[in-house]
């Protein structure tokens, strides 16, 4: 349709009353019986089809395109398991736990999730922040190291850092898998995409500062709690003296290396071919080799991975009387987790025409992260970096994921110890250079703020609060905020006064549409929703602050008149001219409206833009109002009795079908012995009839 065509439309009908609208064109309330609801419900149920539900793999393998997805999967997944070596080796490191550790988790739970997962893209193993907040939980459970032998008189009270680490796998595990029983998966929009980038832009900042002491060589105490990041600060500061120089020459070498590859070579390279210069893998390569020909550890000091067992894991079970201290801790990387990689999973869906069902995901990373607490894995989740190197190379399913874990299998079974020199100041490099999009989130506060002052706000606090005093608490500040957000704007809806355009059935936000003018003598208030126990206080007094008429209050004003008219006292119109006489309105049982004039004079004071009018009808547009409880509904009830006191009837426009059933149903509105307002097909009726029937004097709205 071309925007420049003037058309018009031109209609002719009744004025309807909702009554008289159901009436005649035979509303009635949708009903299903229980048995048809059953039946519904479970038509589609079958043993294949709950298992192959459960089991993607199977929907999916069987109709996977071999010729056309199979050397893109392999392309792909052998370089995601190049990447996987240098970052896992480096984010289990920051989780207090064995370098071989991230090798583990990108093979033990990845597999799992190629079973259970519905994401064809996102690839599962370590992320730095989900690592970090596993350090901390080592560094506090923790007292001996992994590798060494207990003493004797520590025997029975010894909690290694690997058994803090699977602990926490198993229970988040059975977290996720307990949230997919009760089909929590929308728990993870609790967790909003403002507080996900500025709780992750903040951790990151704490993932940064524990990899200074690796990149510097020097030795750090470790603290823990609030403000332990300013302390950690501190204590570099005054570590200075003692740097190790060829740990700084390393480091330097190796981002210079990383940094001119990621933002030189790797742009350039992208034009020509979709697979990256496995610039990590080179690092970690010539690292090892540097550290193996030139003697670092012994001549120079500098700490390395260290030992690297071969072969896979023996199972073991968990720690299981570390749940009690692990709880909270659990819970918090749960959410975290979880949402990052559904976020991800999200993402990459919508941008490849998929769909992922979000309680499947949850079963999936929690069969994950229970079967790796076996095989000493920490919790998983997924990695941006990763995830967009898997699609750049190609990757459509998670058969990549099959790819990378047999050529991990290799590399523990034979090529696991040629690692075990490599200087962990090259890993701490590998992990700063891939922290730098997660610190780059800081330029989102300025869209944010642009967009919302108060989701920014969000943003900002959290950010400080994970900072400046701990993970934890700045993730549960973050979601008290956000969770007080939605219940703010829950609580207070959106409220204005229509006016009509000119010559139309058109009614608009009059602060908002100059053109739009308020009709004398009618005030149509716009709300819009739910109308509960929670937001009727609000509702109230809206009305009472836009309308401009306080009912109680000018009851009060009457008494005080009648007082002054016993005592023979002459009543003026008060000084402003703003106080006018009105004539008394009534409704009667069939909404016929009656005048006559008041027992007393009785006064208003309406400061309206437009014109000083007597104000003789209200009409409330429900015609965005989402809900109505019994609260709601006694609130809407109690204002109409108190307007019809002083003489202004209310009438109710446009509302929906399951807001006017549960009037009815609360027993509002068919009660003849009880009216308390009528109700209206859309707004224009309402304005029609009480021109008609109500006004001293027929305004046209055509004015």
């Amino acid at each position: 349709m071309e925007p420049d065509v003037d058309y018009h439309v031109q209609v002719e009908r009744r004025v309807y009353q909702q009554e008289k609208l159901h009436e005649d064109f035979h509303y009635q309330k949708p009903k299903v019986p229980f048995k048809d609801k059953c039946k519904d419900a479970f038509s589609d149920i079958t043993v294949w089809g709950t298992i192959k539900k459960t089991v993607p793999v199977l929907t999916w393998l069987p109709r996977y395109n071999w010729k056309e997805d199979f050397v893109s999967d392999i392309i792909s997944g052998s370089t995601v398991a190049v990447m996987h070596i240098p970052q896992g080796m480096g984010y289990a490191l920051l989780g207090g736990v064995p370098a071989i550790t991230g090798i583990y988790m990108a093979l033990f739970p990845v597999f799992i999730y190629f079973i259970f997962g519905t994401s064809k893209h996102i690839s599962m193993g370590t992320f730095a922040v989900i690592s970090l907040m596993v350090g901390k939980s080592v560094t506090h459970y923790a007292n001996v190291e992994d590798g060494i032998p207990i003493p004797a008189n520590m025997t029975e009270t010894a909690v290694s850092p690997m058994q803090v680490a699977t602990m926490l796998a198993f229970m988040v595990g059975g977290m996720q898998i307990l949230m997919s029983i009760f089909k929590l998966g929308i728990v993870c929009t609790l967790l909003s995409e403002t507080l996900v980038s500025g709780f992750t832009t903040a951790a990151a900042i704490h993932v940064f500062t524990s990899q200074i002491k690796d990149l510097l060589g020097i030795k750090l105490k470790k603290f823990e709690g609030v403000f332990n990041i300013g302390y950690t600060y501190i204590d570099i500061f005054s570590k200075l003296s003692t740097v190790n120089w060829a740990s700084i020459v390393v480091s330097a070498v190796a981002l210079t290396m990383l940094l001119v590859n990621n933002e030189i070579i790797k742009p350039r390279i992208s034009k020509y071919s979709r697979v990256p210069i496995p610039i990590e893998l080179v690092v970690v390569i010539t690292g090892t080799l540097t550290s193996i020909y030139v003697n670092l550890e012994e001549e120079y000091g500098l700490r390395t991975v260290g030992h690297i067992p071969t072969g896979l894991p023996e199972p073991k079970p968990p720690t299981w009387y570390l749940v009690k201290y692990l709880v909270l801790d659990a819970f918090t990387i749960t959410m975290v987790a979880y949402t990052i990689a559904m976020s991800m999973a999200l993402i990459f869906a919508q941008k490849w025409g998929y769909e992922v069902d979000s309680n499947q995901e949850l079963l999936a990373q929690g069969a994950g992260n229970i079967f790796g607490s076996f095989f000493s894995c920490m919790p998983f989740t997924a990695s941006l970096s990763r995830t967009l190197i898997q699609t750049t190379a190609g990757g459509k399913t998670q058969l990549c994921s099959v790819i990378s874990c047999s050529i991990l299998i290799f590399v523990l079974l034979w090529i696991g110890p040629f690692f075990e020199p490599l200087p962990r100041c090259v890993l701490a490099s590998i992990i700063m250079v891939a922290l730098k999009g997660m610190l780059m989130q800081v330029k989102e506060l300025f869209v944010i703020w642009k967009l919302s002052k108060m989701d920014g706000m969000v943003w900002i606090i959290t950010f400080l609060t994970v900072v400046l005093v701990d993970i934890d608490y700045g993730l549960f500040t973050g979601m008290g905020l956000s969770l007080g957000m939605i219940l703010l704007q829950g609580v207070k809806g959106y409220t204005c006064l229509l006016g009509v355009i000119p010559s139309t059935d058109l009614y608009l936000d009059t602060s908002r549409y100059k053109a739009a003018s308020e009709i004398p003598g009618i005030k149509i208030f716009h709300y819009r929703g739910g109308l509960n126990f929670a937001t009727r206080a609000n509702f109230r007094d809206e009305i009472y602050r836009l309308v401009e008429v306080h009912p109680q209050k000018l009851l009060h004003t009457r008494k005080k008149m009648e007082k002054k008219q016993a005592k023979g006292v002459k009543v003026d119109e008060e000084k402003g001219g703003g106080f006018v006489n009105f004539a008394f309105v009534e409704t009667n049982d069939i909404g016929t409206i009656t005048q006559k004039e008041p027992p007393i004079p009785a006064v208003y004071e309406i400061n309206s833009s437009v014109t000083k009018q007597k104000l003789q009808c209200i009409i409330l547009d429900f015609s965005a109002l989402s809900f109505l409880d019994p609260s709601g509904a006694k609130a809407l009830q109690s204002l109409a009795e108190e307007y019809k006191q002083v003489g202004i009837p209310i009438m109710v426009a446009g509302s929906s079908g399951t807001v006017y059933e549960r009037l009815k149903k609360f027993g509002i509105i068919g009660d003849p012995d009880k009216p308390s307002f009528s109700l209206y097909a859309t707004v224009h009726d309402a304005v029609i009839h009480a021109q008609t029937t109500l006004l001293d004097r027929n305004i046209d709205i055509r004015m």
